[in-house]
């Protein structure tokens, strides 16, 4: 090996390191979580790009559908051909991906920061939280966003070269087709860049002239332009997903609004990493910005934005939803890290070690009283997720069976859950599907829970109208049956 090329071949097997230990821990992560399926707003988004590969205009306007999401319909368009069982399948995969690159992700943010032992604990930490495991097995939008947005960090953060801000806002702009908070955040950056170009950039910083500005400012604009000209395209309505999930989040009775955000926000932290992690990231925060100040302070900047955007959006009516606020919590995962581990960026022999080591054993030591509960509250939070995973396998067994289909007419369900999974398996339009509590089918086929359990554990949402009065349509007949449903039909 020549002496001049030994760096660069060891830099690229550096990088080509990270794929195969995100591969097995994807694999990993599946084996132990027992579990995967695309859950209904992912469901809808392939519905909908199965419909744009059919030449047709995707159905936003269904009852209760959710926000549309651009990347995840053109990841629908592209996977069409495959047909819908191996759509779920690469999507369900891509999900587990997603998940440990998060992981991957917080890793290095946190070993830059504060350590190796700092960033693998966040990791650690954060892919244990109950509502992000359960987000990333149902195959949301919300991980792969988060990867994105905190692979944009790690990009801005890492040492200066020409190529930086560019890729930053791609990654962001790629975020804000899955999530329209990735907008702000690319503003933001552009924001940082223009005042950085104006007062004069370091000397690791390559120079940033106007023309350059000004194509980046188009790079932090593509995301918002393209979801605006998607949603005018489809709909007629430049601003369908804004006053659509309005609609949606008032008919749920979901909390909005910049009131709730002094109460909630705090509150939904809370539920995403519990007590230990908090007390963690509290003195992890403290000690990191006093004693480690230029390694803290880009976490806590990130930090900051993150609850300012998330006030944001509520003030725009949007819901304050648990998983809006996973990547406030990401940053506090690795702050938690900081706070057990972060004493090993002092320097050997200083007087500020002991005190950070002997609070940072009160945190591990928290963190490790706390794990049973949390074990549990994981393991049961995924048998739930096995049973609503092997009911939805015994509503596509009757679709397999031709039970369910749609030669009489179309296919009525007992609530607005199945409908995305239905049009997707029946490759049909959402509308072909109707939810008995949005109105009743004179003929075609109906599905209803062949148990109490069933019709309790299949819901769209505790608020979902109605939710457990749906009966059989009048002149219906039992046609077909396993344990979770029984189909009924009518054809005249």
């Amino acid at each position: 090996m020549n002496a001049p090329n030994a760096p660069k071949v060891l830099r690229q097997a550096k990088r080509l390191g990270a794929l195969p230990a995100i591969l097995l821990g994807a694999l990993l992560l599946r084996a132990v979580a027992g579990v995967g399926f695309a859950n209904y707003d992912t469901l809808y988004a392939l519905v909908w790009g199965q419909q744009l590969a059919r030449g047709e205009t995707p159905r936003y306007g269904i009852p209760v559908a959710p926000t549309p999401h651009p990347l995840v319909e053109a990841l629908g368009v592209v996977l069409s051909p495959l047909g819908p069982r191996a759509m779920q399948s690469v999507t369900v995969a891509l999900a587990f991906i997603a998940l440990a690159t998060l992981g991957w992700v917080v890793y290095r943010l946190g070993a830059l920061w504060f350590g190796r032992a700092a960033g693998a604990l966040a990791a650690v930490l954060l892919l244990t939280r109950v509502p992000v495991v359960s987000n990333g097995v149902r195959a949301y939008v919300d991980v792969p966003y988060l990867v994105l947005v905190l692979g944009a960090v790690l990009v801005a953060v890492r040492p200066a070269n020409d190529r930086k801000p560019a890729l930053a806002l791609t990654l962001l702009a790629l975020a804000g087709l899955l999530r329209p908070e990735a907008w702000a955040f690319s503003g933001l950056y552009w924001l940082y860049l223009a005042v950085g170009a104006r007062r004069g950039r370091g000397a690791d910083t390559p120079p940033l002239d106007t023309a350059r500005l000004a194509r980046l400012a188009l790079l932090a604009c593509a995301a918002p332009l393209a979801w605006v000209l998607s949603d005018w395209l489809v709909t007629g309505q430049p601003l369908w997903s804004l006053t659509n999930t309005r609609a949606t989040a008032r008919e749920l009775e979901r909390v909005t609004g910049i009131a709730n955000v002094p109460e909630y926000v705090p509150r939904r932290l809370g539920e995403i990493l519990r007590p230990p992690v908090l007390l963690g990231a509290a003195l992890g925060g403290v000690l990191t910005l006093l004693w480690l100040p230029r390694r803290a302070r880009p976490g806590a900047v990130v930090g900051v934005a993150a609850v300012v955007v998330f006030a944001c959006t509520a003030t725009a009516g949007l819901p304050i939803n648990t998983r809006y606020a996973f990547l406030g919590a990401a940053v506090l995962c690795i702050f938690c890290g900081a706070g057990v581990c972060g004493w090993t960026q002092l320097p050997a022999g200083d007087r500020r070690r002991r005190p950070w080591m002997a609070s940072g054993a009160v945190v591990a030591l928290a963190l490790l009283a706390y794990a049973p509960s949390q074990y549990r509250a994981l393991h049961n939070e995924l048998d739930a997720l096995a049973r609503q995973q092997s009911i939805q396998g015994d509503l596509v067994a009757l679709v397999h069976s031709g039970a369910i289909a749609l030669r009489c007419g179309p296919v009525g369900v007992p609530n607005h859950r199945p409908i995305p999974l239905l049009a997707l398996e029946l490759k049909t339009s959402p509308a072909n599907v109707v939810s008995a509590q949005a109105r009743t089918i004179a003929r075609g086929t109906y599905a209803q829970p062949a148990t109490e359990e069933v019709k309790k554990d299949y819901i769209l949402d505790r608020h979902d109208p109605g939710r457990l009065t749906a009966t059989v349509p009048p002149g219906f007949a039992l046609t077909a049956t396993n344990r979770s449903w029984l189909v009924y039909r009518r054809c005249t």
